[in-house]
């Protein structure tokens, strides 16, 4: 007897051996098939996250142009600081630059 012509149970081992081969190829099939709607389903998440998180980018970087501008610093500085610009006699020349930045023992 071979195994082409061997019977169990009525049924040839062969047909057997083949419908168990069957099953295992279905249920793998299926598996991944689960398996990739999962990931997908986690890649669409990730990309709501990215887009949410560029937009959020986009606000803040909007938010800083804003705080940088150089008429609400200045207004602010006068405001909070008590700053003003810098006068005439307050300036230096780069003669005098080297002066100002000796130790105080090492003036003349």
């Amino acid at each position: 007897m071979s195994v082409f012509t061997r019977r169990v149970r009525g049924f040839r081992l062969i047909d057997v051996v083949a419908l168990g081969l069957l099953v295992l190829l279905i249920m793998s099939v299926y598996l991944a098939k689960t398996m990739a709607s999962r990931e997908r389903a986690q890649i669409a998440q990730v990309e709501r996250q990215i887009s949410s998180e560029t937009a959020r980018i986009r606000l803040l970087e909007a938010e800083v142009a804003h705080l940088e501008q150089p008429a609400r610093i200045e207004r602010l500085s006068t405001a909070y600081l008590e700053m003003a610009p810098v006068t005439v006699s307050q300036e230096t020349t780069p003669d005098t630059l080297a002066i100002i930045t000796l130790p105080k023992v090492a003036r003349p």
